[in-house]
């Protein structure tokens, strides 16, 4: 075995969070939803009392649940936008 050169991660060419940072989910979110509905959506006071896209950063990086949440409701808005984006076919 040759461990000297470890194999590169695998490409995600399906996960739609791949190459995304998490500014940017963020960003995304606070243009869709504006810091009220974020709040509404995800209980965090970083997103309720004086938001700030800096701060929220900081509670997302060390808290892993909350930022599954983030990551959750961004893969939901993405699903919302392209089936708005259909026309709206049911």
């Amino acid at each position: 075995m040759n461990d000297a050169h470890p194999k590169p991660p695998p490409a995600q060419p399906r996960n739609p969070l791949h190459g995304l940072t998490l500014e940017r989910i963020l960003t995304e979110l606070v243009a869709h939803y504006g810091w009220p509905g974020l709040a509404d959506r995800i209980a965090l006071r970083c997103f309720s009392s004086e938001p700030s896209i800096s701060s929220s950063l900081k509670v997302l990086r060390k808290t892993p649940w909350a930022r599954e949440k983030v990551e959750s409701l961004y893969l939901f808005m993405l699903r919302e936008q392209r089936r708005e984006a259909g026309g709206g076919k049911v």
